[in-house]
């Protein structure tokens, strides 16, 4: 799919066929992530690829919103080590994925990590590290449907030259 075609196209998706996802497909949104800037080029971004039903269903269960979770074959899980700028690299490797999910015909969904209450919880169940913090949770499937487009808004609201 060309670029513009996958961002346009790219859906919030939180309904999965029950198909298992290929760790070849799964290996190229990390490597999307992966190729996402950071800044310094420190590289501070890592990720967990759940596939277990029990762990999906626990990180499901630990969020507020993400309950959907637990109903899809993948959850991605992004965290960063404590750096400056770790949220904006974090943020910048979970566009990639989403965008390159859908490139792959995939749905995924970007569910909240940081800031959350739950997100230390997440991490303690994953043992991760205490330098690191949870980005996002990315649940990936195939889609059960199709997504209508929701209506943006025009460039010309959003695009300003020179000041405001």
């Amino acid at each position: 799919m060309e670029t513009f075609q996958a961002i346009k196209n790219r859906r919030s998706y939180r309904s999965f066929l029950e198909k298992p996802v290929a760790e070849e497909v799964l290996k190229k949104l990390i490597d999307a992530g992966r190729f996402a800037p950071s800044a310094n080029n420190l590289q501070p971004v890592e990720y967990i690829v759940i596939t277990d039903k029990h762990m999906l269903e626990s990180i499901a269960l630990a969020t507020d919103y993400g309950r959907f979770i637990m109903r899809a074959p993948v959850c991605i899980v992004v965290i960063a080590k404590n750096t400056k700028y770790y949220l904006e690299d974090g943020s910048a490797a979970v566009e990639n994925i989403l965008i390159a999910a859908t490139a792959e015909g995939l749905g995924a969904c970007w569910v909240a990590g940081d800031k959350k209450d739950y997100a230390n919880n997440i991490l303690k169940l994953l043992e991760v590290p205490h330098d690191y913090n949870l980005v996002a949770l990315i649940p990936v499937g195939w889609p059960k449907q199709d997504r209508q487009t929701n209506e943006k808004k025009s460039i010309s609201r959003v695009l300003h030259w020179e000041k405001f």
